[in-house]
């Protein structure tokens, strides 16, 4: 009797040991990743993931950003609708790694017309107070870009659809000028005021030949 006693409470405590181990397996942590949406088109846009809306705090309005948003790594089907839409206005399919920061560039109302970006920042407690500062060509017709920030940053033949790394300047006002491939005259020249420690991106918008929220401009995205 005390044997067979002894092997039932031996059977129950394997049972249990191996309940605890599948327990502990079950639950895999949770990898995120850090998405953010510039939003160089004519439209206000949410964007949803499993039918949830992401950008909780405001829409995205034309030359407008998300910033950095905490979503799931791994492949995911982005979509996106206009302010007030119930149907989806195109969809994204992303493979994002994780803790990595992304940016998903929208021109036009189709998946076509986006593209992402790698956001490689400089080491922030490197350079607390140093600007950085980067370019990325949003300008479907516009060819390639020279851009200058300043005496002491330039980005040369900078195609449709790419990004130049960051580069290190100094804050404050500084003249941003944008030349058309080949030209000797600024298609835009502006003054725009970074801080100090600040990251940042300038991006070209719009059409060559565009009206209203279409017109050919620079943009400023945050990254920090």
């Amino acid at each position: 009797m005390i044997n067979r006693y002894t092997i039932l409470l031996f059977i129950a405590a394997i049972i249990g040991l191996v309940s605890c181990k599948n327990n502990d397996e079950v639950f895999p942590p949770k990898v995120s990743t850090f998405f953010n949406v510039v939003n160089a088109s004519t439209d206000t846009l949410n964007f949803y993931l499993n039918g949830t809306r992401q950008n909780n705090g405001s829409s995205i309005n034309p030359n407008a950003q998300s910033f950095y948003l905490t979503v799931p790594d791994g492949q995911q089907d982005y979509q996106f609708k206009k302010i007030g839409a119930t149907t989806i206005l195109f969809s994204v399919l992303l493979n994002l790694k994780d803790s990595a920061n992304t940016s998903l560039y929208i021109y036009g109302g189709s998946a076509s017309q986006t593209f992402t970006t790698n956001d490689v920042l400089l080491t922030y407690k490197a350079h607390p107070d140093t600007t950085q500062i980067r370019f990325v060509n949003v300008s479907p017709d516009a060819g390639s870009l020279n851009v200058t920030v300043g005496d002491t940053v330039s980005f040369n033949s900078q195609a449709f659809k790419s990004s130049t790394a960051f580069a290190l300047t100094g804050g404050g006002k500084k003249e941003v000028k944008i030349f058309l491939a080949g030209a000797v005259t600024a298609k835009i020249d502006t003054n725009i005021v970074f801080l100090p420690g600040g990251i940042y991106t300038l991006y070209s918008k719009g059409l060559l030949n565009g009206k209203g929220n279409a017109i050919f401009d620079v943009g400023v995205a945050t990254n920090h």
